[in-house]
């Protein structure tokens, strides 16, 4: 026989529920309770204390956002997983560090519930893939430039070993002497947190190949 998987949909619009409730339909295995807002939602998962929580973010009484912890100290073994039109980084983010376990937006293939539901009661993370984009994306752009706290002449320098210039090379093209060469390659390696010259030529290469 098939174990019930007990699930709290919270979501106030009577639309998106009924569509939910039809991709929950295709499995036999999960039983649903349904709250409307905020309040009924907490009520709700003290009573039935359900294996996982479908929350959406914008309630009639409050943020999704505020109701992920509550929820979770009163069910310690509920696993959250949002369900919004909203699927900015930021938001994720804020999700995830509230307790959320899965992240879908209403814009993803209906499948992903499902699939959401099935990876956090696994106990792995689950992310749609728009979501999964939004925060690839937001990580790539908040990287540091790794030559901001370079001088000019460094960046040179880093520029002609990405052109495979050897420190004699660097330093004729530079007028600069062959030992301020190799100074500044050193001082290159300990600001670029790099330890060998040889790591320093294939960063070098490597960068000027995204340039």
């Amino acid at each position: 026989m098939t174990e019930t998987t007990r699930i709290l949909l919270i979501e106030d619009h009577p639309i998106v529920r009924d569509g939910c409730l039809r991709i929950f339909a295709r499995r036999p295995d999960l039983e649903v309770v349904e709250a409307e807002s905020a309040e009924a939602g907490l009520a709700a998962n003290r009573r039935v204390a359900p294996h996982a929580v479908v929350l959406d973010l914008e309630l009639p009484d409050a943020s999704g956002l505020d109701v992920i912890q509550p929820l979770i100290a009163e069910n310690a073994e509920a696993r959250v997983v949002i369900f919004s039109m909203h699927g900015a980084a930021a938001v994720v983010s804020k999700a995830l560090a509230n307790g959320a376990r899965g992240y879908v937006t209403k814009n993803d293939h209906p499948d992903s519930i499902l699939e959401a539901l099935d990876a956090v009661l696994a106990g792995t993370v689950y992310l749609g893939r728009s979501v999964a984009q939004n925060l690839a994306l937001a990580n790539f752009e908040s990287r540091p430039d790794p030559l901001r706290e370079l001088s000019e002449r460094e960046r040179q320098v880093v520029a002609l070993l990405g052109d495979g210039k050897s420190l004699s090379e660097i330093s004729t093209t530079l007028a600069i002497g062959y030992k301020t060469a190799a100074n500044i390659v050193s001082g290159l390696k300990q600001k670029l947190h790099i330890s060998t010259s040889s790591a320093l030529i294939k960063f070098a290469v490597e960068l000027r190949g995204k340039a």
